[in-house]
């Protein structure tokens, strides 16, 4: 007898056989709801951006002495596969991939150790760097836009920063943050004019404010009664204490900063702007987004984080205020896995309805307890090996449904037909039966292992991603084989023994072997003709079937779209473009997209990023910041509720976008979440050259061939738009003659055009801090004339910066793009 027929004779009267049975399907149930539901498969990708500062300095020159010697570094690391660089004006950003499956811990501390090794090789002034670790758990679960009640912008961020700190309080919740608005501030606007006529400069400004801003525990004063703390300081609470600062001194007259500028605490002049529209209402927005530790159920982190805002309405959320859940991966991932779950028992049923209709309804019983012995099983292996029930692991079971059930239809069936054959002891056919097919059932498993394990080693992102279709298709069929040999000979011998009639089997298969499959057969084996026929005919199908990939009669991708609740309509407007501008533009886009039936809503992100997904996070997408760049989040029915796949939305939502980009003169991208691991893009050119002009020369012909290429489309490239720069030169000679240093003239130009926080005010009650900046107003912010009127200090009194400086015109210098070392240019489409 071989090892089938042994382990068989083994378990088939054995008293553990039925509790294996409800052991195995207990751990299965176990792993379902134990294990945790996510929208994508974890990935172990370290990627790390290490970001430094070189105040003044352009593009070539931070590329030159700050990015390549960190680049060199960074390569220097093993287990590092690329290095990304990116130079512009006065900062870099490296960032190092690491290889597929590097833990992201020992990552991080590589890159620390190589950074403090080489920071000698950093010229003077460079900032130290910043080193910020990047994974798949970095992106938010749950998205929530606070949006009407006639509310602004910074009314319904006080609110989300309120209902941000009780969502903190939520186990496993990881990284929150809130997109739109701004913390209130004590903004102190300077008068060049009011400065100029009482002859204070704004450095005395900014001196006087630190200074009187400040308090200190001074200590401790022992007396009589005891020992009582000492805190000294003039605290700045409000607008009227920072007007009431004495910033000068002229003449025997105290000065105050009331005389010299318009104090009052407000929010600060909006840099960003976030919206939110559907088909009743448009009007400000705020997001708050928050993600979830590592190994974390999604379901749990945000069904947990939705009873909190529901139990704050009333409390920290005003009656009119909305909260539009726009997205939640939580209930997005507990739908497909149920989804997911659903297909397996239809998978189940179809298999058993199938074996009874055929062997008849015993036989069935014993499939239809096989296949969840089966499927609990390669589930308690998913949970042991830390896998988590996302869309590939479950995709890994349904796949697995159609050859795993081969081994327990093999077996049962061999059992009838020996116990068919009548005069033998029930147990010794029901051995027989299984050691008569053990080896070839054994060899046909191993096979099939074999063909699926391959896929376990692809290389690269798509590797781990999909390495849960081999391992479960793998654990699936091992465990369909044990199930085979242990559970389905116990109970095909309690369900069939006694209830199978002797000749039976021949009975049926009699008309079988004299049907037409048999003559078929009969004529191909006895005739040499015919089977050359059926040789030379097969071959031409398999030609056939190659031919249609090379006539582009079918299309190939690595996956299939997935159905998704939403995407983004990216946008990147011109180096220059104010922010008003590109608000008006992106508020256009997302009415042209709110035409289409199945867009619920939209919000609009001008002057930062919407809140980024997978994809986002590959392309940094959550570092777009600037008046130039705006994101359009649209928001789809739920997939029950709509006709139409998420993809077929996006292509028809693309010709709606571009006719109001090309008005513009913006470049706008369709960005859908992948059905895959992300990319930087679907079609990637990497263009290198000698030098500038060489590689733009290049990637302009790249992007032409692209233009004529039909199905290409999003087509983008890394180079940017040519921006007019005002350049103040400082003369060094009127400046030392006066002086004055450089800096002292820079600091005032910083001061005006950007402001400059220089203290914060001292309210403890505030969520967030409420810092002191003085600026020049928005009207002398546009008059380079009321720039230069600003008083620079000097020991001869305050003179003002038209003095100091020339005034000349040129343009900005492009950021620059190296990959392992080697300048670039990028040219991408869809």
């Amino acid at each position: 007898m071989g090892i089938a027929g042994r382990v068989a004779a083994a378990w088939l009267h054995s008293k553990l056989t039925p509790l294996v049975t409800i052991a195995s399907l207990a751990v299965g149930g176990l792993a379902i709801v134990a294990t945790p539901r996510e929208e994508e498969p974890q990935i172990s990708v370290p990627m790390i951006d290490v970001m430094t500062r070189l105040p003044g300095a352009d593009p070539l020159e931070v590329e030159e002495t700050v990015l390549r010697p960190i680049e060199r570094r960074m390569r220097e690391i093993a287990g590092v596969e690329h290095v990304y660089g990116l130079a512009g004006e006065g900062w870099a950003m490296a960032t190092v991939r690491f290889a597929v499956g590097e833990p992201q811990d020992l990552s991080v501390s590589k890159v620390h150790a190589k950074l403090q090794a080489g920071l000698d090789q950093l010229p003077p002034g460079v900032m130290p760097p910043l080193v910020t670790p990047h994974s798949i758990d970095d992106v938010p679960v749950l998205a929530l836009t606070l949006h009407g009640a006639g509310l602004d912008a910074e009314a319904l961020r006080a609110i989300a920063v309120h209902l941000e700190d009780e969502l903190r309080t939520i186990p496993d919740v990881a990284r929150t943050f809130t997109i739109g608005g701004a913390p209130r501030q004590v903004r102190v606007t300077l008068d060049p004019a009011r400065l100029a006529a009482t002859g204070v400069s704004a450095g005395e400004v900014v001196a006087a404010l630190q200074g009187g801003a400040g308090r200190r525990q001074a200590g401790e004063l022992t007396t009589a009664s005891g020992v009582l703390l000492v805190e000294v300081g003039a605290p700045i609470v409000t607008a009227a204490d920072a007007a009431g600062v004495i910033v000068a001194s002229r003449g025997g007259r105290a000065i105050p900063l009331g005389a010299v500028a318009t104090v009052v605490e407000a929010p600060p002049e909006a840099d960003t702007h976030v919206g939110h529209a559907d088909a009743t209402h448009a009007g400000p927005a705020v997001t708050l987004a928050l993600a979830k530790r590592p190994g974390a159920n999604a379901t749990t982190v945000t069904h947990a984080a939705l009873e909190r805002v529901e139990a704050a309405r009333g409390r920290l959320i005003p009656d009119g205020v909305q909260v539009s859940v726009t997205r939640d991966y939580g209930e997005t991932a507990s739908e497909k896995a149920s989804e997911l779950i659903l297909h397996l028992v239809i998978a189940t049923l179809s298999v058993t309805v199938l074996i009874g209709l055929f062997l008849g309804w015993r036989e069935a019983l014993v499939v239809l307890v096989a296949v969840p012995v089966t499927l609990a099983l390669t589930l308690f292996v998913y949970y042991l090996l830390g896998y988590t029930l996302n869309r590939i692991t479950l995709f890994a079971l349904i796949f697995s449904i159609g050859i795993l059930v081969d081994d327990a239809i093999v077996v049962v069936e061999n059992i009838y037909r020996h116990l068919s054959m009548g005069g033998r002891d029930p147990d010794a056919a029901a051995l027989e039966g299984v050691d008569e097919v053990g080896n070839p059932t054994i060899l046909a498993t191993f096979t099939v292992i074999a063909a699926i394990l391959p896929m376990a080693f692809v290389s690269g992102m798509m590797g781990p991603y999909m390495r849960p279709i081999p391992i479960g298709a793998s654990a699936a069929m091992l465990a369909s084989l044990g199930v085979a040999f242990i559970i389905t000979p116990w109970l095909a011998l309690k369900l069939l023994a006694g209830h199978v009639q002797a000749g039976t089997h021949e009975a049926t298969a009699a008309p079988v072997a004299d049907g037409r499959y048999a003559r078929l057969m009969r004529g191909l084996l006895e005739r040499p003709g015919r089977r050359r026929m059926v040789y030379l005919g097969t071959v031409l199908l398999l030609l056939g079937s190659m031919a249609l990939l090379a006539v582009r009669l079918v299309q190939v991708k690595m996956l299939p779209f997935d159905n998704k609740s939403e995407f983004q309509v990216v946008l990147d407007f011109p180096e220059g473009t104010p922010l008003e501008t590109t608000t008006a533009v992106a508020d256009e886009v997302a009415a042209a997209v709110r035409q289409v039936p199945e867009v619920v809503s939209t919000e609009t992100y001008a002057g930062t990023a919407a809140p980024f997904n997978f994809n986002g996070l590959v392309r940094h997408y959550f570092l777009r910041r600037g008046p130039n760049v705006a994101d359009v989040q649209v928001n789809l029915l739920p997939k029950g509720e709509r006709s139409r796949q998420s993809h077929e939305i996006a292509v028809a939502v693309r010709p709606l976008v571009e006719a109001v980009a090309s008005r513009h003169g913006v470049r706008a991208k369709v960005a859908e979440i992948p059905p895959g691991p992300p990319v930087l893009s679907t079609l990637v050119a990497e263009v290198y050259g000698p030098d500038d002009a060489t590689r733009m020369a290049a990637a302009e012909r790249v992007r032409a061939v692209m233009e004529a290429t039909p199905g290409v489309v999003d087509i983008d490239w890394s180079i940017e738009a040519p921006q007019q720069r005002v350049v103040l030169r400082v003369d060094r000679a009127r400046a030392g003659a006066a002086g004055v240093a450089v800096e002292q003239v820079t600091d005032v130009l910083a001061l005006g055009l950007s402001g400059m926080p220089v203290g914060r005010a001292a309210q403890p009650t505030a969520r967030e801090p409420v810092l002191i900046v003085p600026r020049l107003g928005a009207a002398d912010r546009r008059d380079l004339s009321a720039l230069l009127a600003l008083q620079v200090a000097t020991p001869t009194g305050p003179m003002p910066l038209a003095r100091f400086v020339t005034v000349d015109s040129t343009h900005r210098t492009p950021s620059r793009q190296s990959r392992n070392l080697r300048p670039l240019v990028y040219v991408t489409a869809d």
